[in-house]
């Protein structure tokens, strides 16, 4: 007789023989590793016609960023396939974890483009406020699961809000110092996101705007942030104000963008792509080299492929029996979908330019890890749901309610 646990994540037994195949949700892996795929080749093209960056080897960064796909795709199988019980248990210890290397980050960390973000271990760059994201995520899962536990009528209510908010502001705080604003946003909008989703008390939402809004304006009078981020905000809103300077990123952008058309000039053959004009274009703007070498359709196969994840995201919580994974998978969804927003936005001059990687598609190996460990999780839990996999993919018919009775 197979344990729950087992026959939860394992399909129908094959005919005549004594394996089980896998039970994971296909689309969510084909959507990611398209994006990884599709991603590589950007990142090649971006990268091979710059000496001063590669050193004269055109292949340099495609092979370290192979190498951070081939090392997130192993931490995704290990993620997947551990028990399940395990993740729960291992939650806080990757949230303390998390809070570490934040520290360490302000004591010895490198400061690149302004902001103290990196740890040099070994020769490889890691940036823990990339793990930050997830850790947040998990640890406010195990936070409102542990308060669910025992409860006839689950709800939230204000101590279980304050408590998520707890849990998030350390690692936020943190970052702050850093100082890393795109980060920052990026969590910001993933906590208002699970609060949301998790059937948090609209008051405390009103509440959490608000006090983002007095915190933005205060961080600006009182003069925290430092000026270039100030510049890029500025520029934002009118690139004009420093064509050379904070405006050129937003400019080139726009140009590249707009050079690809409605088929794109070719893979490898972008004009803007292949001159240099856009800075940090293999990380950060990553998406002009998809809307100029693929042009229109080409950028929007990648958005289709990051809308797929984000609806398997959104379906796995949804399907989800336990309060953890319910919010731990809609918290993804918000993270992912925030982050691709911002990233895109900024590379179509609708958001500021704060400096975030395109999920599965930048080049970066902390993003890569993150992303891919996610993913690894969504897994675990579509896994150890025991509701039949739908034979057809279809939308949810109702909204995502983590705490919705059951």
């Amino acid at each position: 007789m197979s344990s729950p646990s087992m026959s939860g994540s394992l399909s129908k037994q094959f005919p005549g023989s004594g394996f089980r195949a896998p039970r994971i949700d296909w689309l969510l892996m084909v959507a990611v590793l398209a994006l990884v795929g599709l991603g590589t080749l950007l990142v090649w093209s971006a990268t091979s016609p710059r000496d001063v960056l590669t050193g004269g080897d055109s292949t340099a960064y495609l092979r370290k960023h192979l190498v951070n796909v081939a090392i997130g795709l192993v931490l995704m199988l290990l993620v997947t396939a551990v028990e399940h019980r395990w993740v729960r248990m291992l939650a806080p210890l990757v949230y303390l974890a998390s809070v570490v290397g934040l520290v360490l980050v302000l004591t010895m960390g490198s400061t690149i483009n302004g902001s103290q973000s990196w740890l040099v271990i070994g020769g490889m760059s890691i940036q823990p406020s990339e793990f930050a994201k997830l850790a947040v995520i998990i640890g406010m899962a195990l936070v409102l699961a542990e308060r669910a536990a025992g409860r006839w009528h689950a709800s939230v209510g204000s101590v279980d809000v304050g408590l998520m908010l707890l849990v998030a502001a350390l690692p936020a705080t943190l970052i702050m110092l850093q100082p890393d604003l795109g980060t920052m946003l990026v969590l910001t909008a993933t906590v208002f996101g699970i609060l949301a989703t998790s059937g948090a008390p609209r008051r405390w939402l009103a509440l959490l705007v608000g006090a983002g809004v007095t915190v933005a304006t205060l961080a600006v009078l009182g003069g925290l942030l430092k000026d270039y981020q100030v510049d890029r905000f500025m520029a934002f809103t009118n690139p004009d104000l420093d064509p050379r300077g904070a405006g050129y990123n937003v400019e080139q952008a726009r140009i590249a963008v707009g050079n690809g058309g409605l088929l794109g000039q070719g893979l490898f053959d972008g004009s803007q792509t292949r001159a240099g004009f856009v800075p940090e274009q293999h990380t950060d703007f990553i998406f002009t080299v998809a809307g100029e070498e693929l042009g229109l359709l080409g950028a929007g196969v990648l958005v289709l492929l990051l809308g797929v994840v984000l609806w398997r995201a959104l379906s796995i919580a949804y399907r989800s029996e336990d309060v953890f994974g319910r919010v731990a998978a809609a918290g993804i969804a918000c993270w992912f979908g925030f982050q691709a927003f911002q990233n895109i936005g900024m590379c179509l001059g609708i958001m500021p330019v704060t400096g975030v990687p395109l999920p599965f598609v930048s080049y970066g190996g902390s993003s890569m890890f993150a992303g891919l460990l996610a993913v690894g999780l969504l897994q675990n839990i579509h896994l150890r749901t025991s509701t039949p996999a739908p034979s057809r993919y279809v939308m949810p018919s109702r909204p995502v309610r983590v705490l919705a009775g059951r």
